[in-house]
């Protein structure tokens, strides 16, 4: 409370008054300036005010017959002063003198900057939500809102500002809002709609009480809740494996089966050998085994990629070695990996990558259970599970004598082929999903994909499979600026896949629309050449058609009923293009 009154002095602004005959006397001060000078006594105050207006401006302010200011400081404060001649009943000259204390002034204006620092930066927040924000005051007149409204009905902001919401909801621009229903309530209220864009939106709408408890401002959130229920729906039919830190996402027959298998032989010791191409999940898959077999509680997963070990060092790596084995060993020895997994499970990748003579020792362990490490004499019992992944055709390799045909059976006991990416495309969405929500809470972000987006993934062939999949999710939260991504975001090497028995024309075909000739096409790529691009080119042609449509229909209404979309749209683009609208319109 004394720092609140304080502050209420310090803002409080002071200004002395006072009357000087032509001699210098008082012939009227006011409070103030007795406070300040702490004196009653004219004749007290007279010198005293001869700090104020010292002779030398007093004399000027006659000789001249014009205002005077100055500033000074006395007591610690900042005085701007003003001396004004004037002529007094008796017809003689005196001066009156207005002094103000600039310091609650500064103090004043110091506070307004902050805020104005302080408004600026909540309409930086209100401004970047990536829910829409709709203010109304008590008649349903728009206020404010932000520009995520254009995001999700496609209009510009500035369109909303000033209008009265039961002339949007009559020009089909919005559906009918929770904004005077919060009024009836008086109280938060809540509804989901469907726009013309297709959109469903959560509107919660919020009431604004002043000092009677009349509502006086409704703030409504408006959140795009479309992509929640398509992920919904899809995971109600989707299927998540837990594989330690990784997930397996099924959603196609293809990897049900696959997963059914693996299941299977989680429960057993048997051998499995995963077959696949490259970024396909093997691993994934493997640690699914081990985490859900009997081994997961006694040993550990170790994993050894045959192929990226120097041939030279994966003996010594896989088995070990003792004391001065080789230059270089060291003097205690060390344990292979077929030791760190004894009791658990060591995960082979590209076991085509084997060299022959070690082919050999790793048959012996299989069989046996046993080996010697690098230099030693002493056999090395283990119990080890092993799994073994490749993505080579292991049986054209013992045809060509580069893998033993007797550790090929011997690995061959439950092999397990793993399908491509491109031959489970129901897999495809979800995995999008799953790794889209795993890099929005590594990187902290709350971005989507158009739905154009991801109709052009779900169609790319992935090469690179699950790998090149998390891979491109990761660097597109990463680069691209915008909430949204669009497909100008993805990378040129992203294509449309298009298998080798449905050629594009028939595609065309299939969707109702007529095959283009080869001159057609000629002649299109001329112009678009000629454009600056196929963008260019749509939305020079886009602007072309809106043009002329209200040209001839001269109202939005007409427009979009003529080209069969919404309103909204037929403004929206109209304000992209720069098309004039009719005034009665906007």
């Amino acid at each position: 409370m004394e720092k609140l009154k304080e502050k209420q002095t310090a803002a409080k602004i002071d200004v002395g008054v006072a009357l000087l005959d032509r001699e210098g006397f008082v012939v009227y001060t006011n409070d103030t300036i007795k406070r300040w000078l702490g004196k009653s006594n004219p004749q007290l105050i007279k010198a005293g005010l001869e700090l104020l207006i010292p002779n030398h401006r007093f004399s000027k302010v006659f000789a001249s017959g014009k205002p005077m200011d100055w500033q000074m400081e006395l007591g610690g404060m900042h005085l701007q002063i003003n001396a004004y001649p004037y002529p007094n009943c008796v017809e003689k000259s005196g001066i009156f003198l207005v002094a103000c204390n600039t310091v609650p002034l500064k103090i004043m204006q110091e506070r307004l900057s902050e805020m104005k620092a302080v408004a600026d930066e909540l309409d930086a927040i209100f401004q970047n939500s990536y829910d829409a924000i709709y203010i109304t005051d008590a008649n349903g007149i728009t206020l404010k809102t932000n520009d995520a409204i254009e995001r999700l009905t496609g209009i510009p902001k500035e369109y909303y500002i000033g209008k009265d919401l039961r002339y949007l909801e009559k020009r089909g621009i919005v559906q009918k809002l929770v904004s005077f229903e919060v009024m009836k309530q008086k109280k938060p209220v809540t509804v989901i709609q469907e726009n013309s864009l297709g959109k469903v939106l959560l509107n919660t709408g919020s009431p604004v009480f002043n000092e009677q408890g009349e509502v006086i401002r409704v703030v409504t959130n408006v959140r795009d809740i479309s992509e929640l229920n398509r992920l919904r729906e899809e995971l109600s039919q989707l299927r998540k494996f837990h594989a330690g830190e990784d997930q397996v996402v099924v959603a196609s027959k293809e990897m049900e089966r696959v997963i059914d298998l693996a299941c299977r032989v989680a429960a057993t010791d048997t051998t499995v050998l995963l077959l696949g191409e490259s970024g396909g999940g093997k691993e994934v898959v493997a640690r699914m085994i081990h985490r859900n077999s009997r081994r997961y509680e006694k040993g550990s997963f170790i994993k050894v990629n045959c192929g990226a070990i120097p041939q030279e060092l994966l003996e010594s790596e896989l088995f070990g070695y003792e004391s001065g084995a080789f230059t270089g060993a060291k003097k205690e020895g060390k344990p292979g990996m077929f030791e760190l997994a004894h009791e658990g499970t060591l995960f082979l990748d590209e076991i085509g990558e084997m060299p022959l003579h070690l082919q050999v020792k790793l048959l012996r362990v299989l069989q046996e259970q046993e080996f010697h490490r690098v230099g030693g004499v002493k056999p090395i019992r283990v119990n080890v599970r092993i799994i073994a992944a490749t993505n080579r055709d292991l049986k054209k390799m013992v045809a060509e004598g580069s893998f033993r045909e007797d550790l090929y059976y011997r690995l061959y006991v439950v092999p397990i082929e793993i399908p491509p990416l491109r031959k489970r495309k129901e897999d495809i969405l979800p995995l999008i999903q799953f790794y889209l929500d795993k890099f929005n809470r590594k990187f902290q972000t709350a971005k989507s994909f158009t739905d154009e987006t991801l109709a052009i993934l779900q169609r790319y062939q992935w090469p690179g499979n699950i790998r090149e999949l998390a891979n491109l999710i990761e660097r597109l939260l990463v680069i691209t600026p915008s909430h949204e991504i669009r497909p100008d975001h993805l990378p040129k090497m992203t294509g449309v896949y298009v298998p080798d028995n449905e050629p594009a024309v028939q595609e065309h075909a299939q969707n109702g629309l007529p095959p283009v000739s080869a001159s057609e096409i000629t002649y299109s790529l001329e112009k678009i050449e000629e454009w600056g691009g196929l963008q260019e080119a749509v939305e020079q042609l886009e602007r072309q058609l809106l043009a002329a449509a209200y040209e001839r229909y001269g109202s939005s209404y007409e427009v979009a009923k003529a080209l069969k979309i919404s309103q909204s749209t037929a403004i929206r683009k109209a304000y992209k293009y720069g098309i004039r609208i009719k005034s009665g319109e906007v």
